[in-house]
């Protein structure tokens, strides 16, 4: 996937049509006021895209109050805010609700893309982070 179609994406969030994504990605859910989100934002947003872990999942933003973005199936309803879903083929295949920190949340997106997809396989190295 190119840099525009990307940008387009993380622009256009929730109604951008997810039927024709087969890799993964991995849907953030927000809200107005989540003071995790901004957390989350500050310390790993600028950082994600640049990480094998960003790079193999690239990051589709979704409201809660919006629901899931187009020809995306959550497996069930988010409570918690932020709440990161693995998708693949249109599916939820996993999720890490709430943010707990820097230091905890880069091994669990780790495990949980080496548990639901081929990321160990299709990276083959050790992640590399700024």
């Amino acid at each position: 996937m190119n840099a525009l179609a990307l940008a387009a994406a993380v622009l256009v969030g929730p109604t951008w049509p997810a039927t024709a994504l087969a890799e993964p990605y991995l849907v953030m859910v927000e809200q107005p006021g989540c003071i995790y989100c901004e957390r989350w934002d500050a310390e790993i947003g600028p950082a994600y895209p640049k990480t094998d872990e960003g790079k193999f999942a690239p990051l589709i933003r979704a409201d809660l109050r919006q629901g899931p973005p187009e020809g995306i199936t959550y497996a069930r309803r988010v409570l918690f805010t932020p709440t990161f879903v693995l998708i693949d083929n249109g599916q939820e295949q996993a999720r890490i609700e709430g943010y707990p920190g820097e230091d905890f949340f880069w091994p669990l997106l780790t495990k949980l893309l080496e548990d639901n997809t081929d990321f160990a396989t299709s990276t083959g190295t050790e992640t590399v982070r700024n």
